[in-house]
Parts: C-alpha cells; sequence; structure tokens
C-alpha cells in the first residue's frame, strides 16, 4: 500500500512485482492514475480508500495528514483486509493507514521505508539537515545539542500518532513485525543503533511505461536531465540545468535527454542534440554518462544503481539530505541556488574526472548487501501461522 505520489507508489509496486515474479498473490492499494502501469506488470492496483482529503481535514498540518488522516483512512480500509484475508500487508512508512487496518483485523505487517532510513539515530545529526556526522568533541557536542533541537517536535508527532490510533482503538505504538529500507546501503549513514527489525531490500524500481527514449545522434557524452516526481523546484531546476547545456553544447558536442513529457516553456535557450519526453529511465540510464536531477532517492537509486555519477539540485523534502549523502560520497555535485553557470561547472567537473562515475558503481555495487523481502515476508508469515 502507498499513496499516489510516484516516490512512494513506484516503489510498493516495484517490490509487488518482485512478490508477483516468486509465485506470490499481491494486490497493490495505491491512486488510481497507476491501475494501467500496474496492469502492464500483471499486478492487480485497486484504489486506496480515503486519499483524498476532507474539507475538514488540513494537508498543511504534517502531524494530522500522517495521524488523524490514516485513523480515518484505517477505518475504512478494514473491512477490505478483513474481506481479502491477505497473509501479510506491507505499507509504505507514510501510508500509516496500511498497517494500523491491518492491526484492527490481526494481520501481520511491514513498514516499507522507500528511502534511506530516517528514523532519529543516537550516532547521527539530524536526518535532513545534510551534516556529516561529527568528529572529535567539537563535532560530536554540535551533533548532541541539534539533536536536543529536533526532539520536541518528534516528541510532538509520536504523541499525534499514539492519540489517533488510540482513537480507533489501537495502542499507542505501532506493532510492525519488520521493516523494510529500499535503498542501497551505499546511501546509508552508518549508525550504531540500526534497527534489528530493520532490513535493507535494496532499491524497488518500477517503470510505468514500455515506450523508449531514442538516444540522440552523435557520440559525446549522453546527459539524462529529470525533474522531480515531487514538484518542489522543478521548475527552477529544470531550467537551470537546460540552460547550462545549451552553454557548454556550444563548445562541446552533448547529447541530452529531458525525462519529462516536455522541456519547460519559456527557455532562451536548450541544448541542440534534446530528446524530451517520456520512456524507460532504466534504459537510458544504462547507456548515460551524467545525470541531472533534482535528488529524489528514487531517479537518485536507479542512477547510481546503473554506476551513473549525478549532478544534484535539490528541492524540498528530503533531497537536500540525499544530495548531500551523494556529494561526500564523491559520486556526484550538489549545487544550490540553481544557477546556470554552477551548474555547467559542475556537469564539466563530473565528465572530467572518471572518480565521479567510479564512486557511483562502488555505490551500485552495494546492493550484495541487502536482504531479500520475498524471504523475509514469507518467514514472517511462517511464524505467524
Amino acid at each position: 500500500m502507498a499513496g499516489s505520489d510516484a516516490g512512494h507508489a513506484f516503489t510498493a509496486l516495484g517490490l509487488a512485482a518482485r512478490f508477483a515474479a516468486a509465485g506470490d498473490e499481491t494486490v497493490v492499494y495505491t491512486g488510481t492514475r497507476w491501475t494501467q502501469a500496474g496492469a502492464r506488470r500483471g499486478l492487480t492496483v485497486r484504489e486506496l480508500p480515503g486519499l483524498t482529503a476532507r474539507d475538514d481535514e488540513d494537508d498543511t498540518d504534517a502531524g494530522a495528514k500522517l495521524s488523524t488522516r490514516a485513523a480515518r483512512m484505517a477505518v475504512e480500509l478494514a473491512p477490505l483486509l478483513a474481506v481479502d484475508a491477505p497473509d501479510l500487508v506491507i505499507c509504505d512508512a507514510i501510508t500509516l493507514a496500511g498497517g494500523w487496518a491491518a492491526e484492527l483485523v490481526g494481520i501481520p505487517w511491514i513498514e516499507l521505508s522507500p528511502h534511506p532510513l530516517y528514523e532519529q539515530s543516537r550516532g547521527l545529526p539530524p536526518i535532513g539537515a545534510g551534516l556529516a556526522v561529527g568528529t572529535g568533541l567539537r563535532g560530536r557536542l554540535r551533533d548532541r545539542v541539534l539533536r536536543a533541537l529536533s526532539a520536541p517536535a518528534e516528541a510532538r508527532g509520536r504523541a499525534q500518532r499514539a492519540a489517533a490510533r488510540r482513537s480507533i482503538g489501537l495502542s499507542a505504538v505501532p506493532a510492525p513485525a519488520a521493516r523494510f529500507v529500499a535503498t542501497l546501503p551505499g546511501l546509508e549513514e552508518p549508525r550504531p543503533d540500526w534497527p534489528s527489525w530493520t532490513h535493507l531490500i535494496g532499491p524497488q524500481f518500477f517503470e510505468p511505461t514500455d515506450d523508449e527514449f531514442p538516444v540522440p545522434a552523435g557520440s559525446g557524452p549522453l546527459i539524462v536531465v529529470c525533474p522531480s516526481t515531487a514538484q518542489s523546484g522543478n521548475d527552477e531546476m529544470a531550467r537551470a540545468a537546460l540552460g547550462a547545456l545549451a552553454q557548454l553544447s556550444a563548445a562541446v558536442p552533448l547529447r541530452v535527454v529531458y525525462s519529462a513529457l516536455e522541456a519547460p516553456a519559456g527557455l532562451d535557450e536548450v541544448p541542440e542534440a534534446l530528446i524530451a519526453g517520456l520512456g524507460r529511465q532504466d534504459r537510458i540510464l544504462a547507456q548515460a554518462d551524467l545525470v541531472i536531477c533534482g535528488g529524489g532517492h528514487g531517479l537518485l537509486a536507479k542512477a547510481l544503481s546503473a554506476g551513473v555519477p549525478a549532478v544534484v539540485i535539490p528541492g524540498g523534502g528530503d533531497q537536500w539530505e540525499l544530495a548531500c549523502r551523494v556529494q561526500r560520497a564523491g559520486a556526484g555535485v550538489r549545487v544550490r541556488p540553481a544557477d546556470r553557470d554552477a551548474v555547467a561547472a559542475a556537469v564539466g567537473r563530473v565528465l572530467d574526472d572518471p572518480g565521479y562515475a567510479q564512486a557511483a558503481a562502488a555505490i551500485a555495487a552495494t546492493v550484495s548487501q541487502t536482504h531479500d523481502p520475498v524471504l523475509v515476508a514469507h518467514r514472517i508469515i511462517e511464524e505467524a501461522a
């Protein structure tokens, strides 16, 4: 189960496809916009009830959206689960209704994180700040102070969640049987308190189309520009990226694929060898030399899994955190604000230094350290029987 946002729905659909390939029967509850895409992969997709906010619900209140609304959705979803009688429910980390509904009808469930583990650790600075772990006395003190400053907000979130769960007859604390973290181990920050019930399963990719991008003619570097499926900062990122590539292509031949319906309107200049549209990102990334993106986890993980370095122009949400992690790993360069000249310099830097591609390949290789989610899920089902 997952909301309709592509960054979350695609991970759920990709994981469902993996279970289906193992011979399991799967049903994916998400937004109806993905029904046909799921059907093309042989998946049954049903509408997740209650996704649309009601008139009396404030979507700008993150706590209410995650907890109060989740309680209302769980009550609507529970009767459907009672009829389906699945052996296991797997739900997205912010679509709490799925797990809560499973608890209401006595079905074991697993939480699915479509990005690195963002639970705060006693060994890390606050997640989202993009900071490296502090070293030395001052660094450790900095991290401790920052964690203390963020603790009240985390406590408020836990209190909202507990109140919402109690309102529908559940205990204050959720009780998932396990947690899946769908990222590359190379994108995780080492922590001393990794939860024993949390399993790194690697990215779960899903391609919503079978169309393929035509590869631009020529022999220059192939650069894929991909705005985030989240909307924050997309126009700014696209304009800076395409403007920078137009500037560079005046001196160096470049081939550019823009992975979106169309290039943003009103641009003064775009690269000459530009192809824009929708297609299978996995196929074009397998041939790419560089990706320019906003820092959403799905595209970053897909690029790094192909050994492709990145120039990241982060927008909102967790994009700053991920951009900083990629830069610290040496697999890309972070650019903010989205300045055309700065993006052009970053592109040249990454293309000229093979160390970035080598670092991306090293992150890709960490997929060998992941757990098989099918085996973990089957074990949980057997233990619950």
